[in-house]
């Protein structure tokens, strides 16, 4: 089930607590030593970071699979780690990336070590705003480099369960990358039963179109309480992207300047799905992105503009976004999961 430990980082005695929770995460991937250490000293700064240079935030960690997976039925798992709050920003990111950098008494290493003992890294941070920093680590972080497209998601369980009942995964078969977002009804380990069953069945059905995906998925959750879902499916060779979905997942895609929503079917996947299945069949450019959403999610969020995000790390784009659109006087009502697919860009490693 998807595990995430969602840490309130406000205070120094909360810094203990993020180290534990990665330490857990890398125990759960199996990391080895080398990884694992990598993952407290990581959770550690930037937990130490939020108290320091941002009055505060929240510390997420998961497991997730890496950005751009290589063609395997399972993806490889990694710790992801994401320092997300509402401070005053980084004026000068480049040089808080620099070995050594600091502004406040803290480990030494600073966000330069992050990046370097990390497997992959990103930052994105606009003054006045706030930052986001993010890690991911395990042996396959990078596995895959030269594909076309890349992922990335967050997920935040509700009232800091331990279990979130949204979950997300993606899979790459040749040419064809396929993202699914799961919402399980209601929430907690039920809930999480019924999003990890579909994760589960996407694995074995990425490689056929997203609304054959769906109907395998309904299947494999019979006997759960149900989930909403949606899959897209980015074909590289064929520059398409195909879309589907069942319940109140949403889903908002870039084309240029402008953003179009994507409609799911009514129904509840496992318990009502529709005998049809309509695939929505777009165009898949440079300039696109495709954000998914579970209900967690404000109604009235607004998609990325800043150029910046929209060139971040898919994990990155999900967390800003999160964080954009709440607030500690909008508290979510549920689990809150997001999930990106983007281009990848020419420099991407």
């Amino acid at each position: 089930m998807p595990r995430v430990w969602d840490v309130p980082v406000h205070d120094s005695t909360r810094v203990r607590d993020a180290r534990v929770a990665a330490e857990q995460a890398a125990a759960l991937a199996g990391l080895d030593a080398e990884h694992a250490a990598a993952a407290s000293l990581v959770s550690t700064e930037l937990a130490t970071n939020l108290v320091k240079h941002a009055r505060g935030g929240q510390l997420l960690v998961e497991l997730v699979p890496p950005a751009v997976p290589a063609d395997a039925a399972v993806p490889a798992r990694l710790v992801q780690i994401a320092a997300v709050d509402h401070g005053p920003g980084i004026a000068d990111v480049g040089a808080a990336l620099s070995d050594g950098f600091s502004t406040a008494r803290s480990l030494g290493a600073g966000l330069g070590t992050c990046r370097r003992v990390a497997d992959d890294f990103a930052l994105h941070s606009v003054p006045g705003r706030g930052t986001v920093a993010l890690a991911r680590i395990g042996a396959g972080a990078r596995t895959g480099g030269a594909a076309r497209v890349r992922a990335g998601g967050l997920n935040v369980p509700f009232e800091r369960a331990d279990h979130s009942g949204d979950a997300w995964t993606w899979v790459r078969a040749a040419d064809r990358a396929t993202l699914m977002l799961a919402d399980g009804l209601g929430h907690g380990p039920e809930a999480a039963r019924a999003s990890s069953a579909a994760v589960e069945a996407l694995h074995r059905t990425a490689h056929l179109s997203p609304g054959e995906c769906l109907r395998h998925i309904d299947t494999a959750l019979r006997g759960t309480r149900g989930a909403a879902v949606a899959v897209a499916q980015v074909d590289t060779a064929a520059g398409t992207l195909r879309f589907a979905g069942v319940g109140n997942i949403g889903a908002r895609l870039r084309e240029g300047d402008r953003w179009r929503s994507l409609l799911s079917h009514p129904g509840i996947v496992g318990v009502h799905r529709p005998r049809t299945l309509r695939e929505d069949r777009m165009p898949w450019a440079a300039d696109r992105m495709l954000i998914m959403h579970t209900d967690g999610l404000p109604s009235r969020w607004i998609p990325p503009a800043e150029p910046g995000l929209l060139s971040a790390d898919p994990a990155v784009v999900a967390a800003g976004v999160i964080r954009d659109a709440g607030s500690a006087a909008r508290p979510v009502r549920d689990d809150t999961a997001v999930a990106v697919v983007t281009p990848t860009p020419p420099e991407h490693p």
